[in-house]
């Protein structure tokens, strides 16, 4: 029981209320900001396109540095290389889909 009370009081805390308020606030706005684009219809094609997927990128970012607390980790980087083998997984999987429905597309 005391190893468990020593190995718990050697982990330092990740993060400060200031630093969760403003993770938070970014959150709201880079969820905002394409509903708002969306549902008033201030942009159209490409241009939407563009902005719901740049605030896609940085709401991820958001929530990695504020919330996952991934800038704050010790050496080695573990949980990094298994986040970009993820991400690597993730976009094989996307391009992958996207290019087999255009073939399709074209083909039919």
């Amino acid at each position: 029981m005391a190893q468990m009370e020593s190995a718990h009081s050697q982990v330092e805390a990740h993060g400060s209320f200031k630093t969760y308020t403003i993770g938070f606030l970014c959150s709201i706005i880079l969820t905002v900001i394409p509903i708002a684009i969306v549902m008033n219809g201030w942009l159209d094609g490409m241009k939407s396109t563009v902005v719901l997927m740049a605030a896609a990128v940085l709401q991820l970012i958001v929530q990695l540095m504020f919330f996952m607390h991934l800038r704050e980790e010790k050496k080695p980087r573990y949980n990094l290389i298994s986040l970009i083998l993820g991400l690597v997984i993730l976009l094989v999987i996307v391009a992958g889909s996207m290019w087999i429905m255009m073939y399709n597309m074209v083909a039919l």
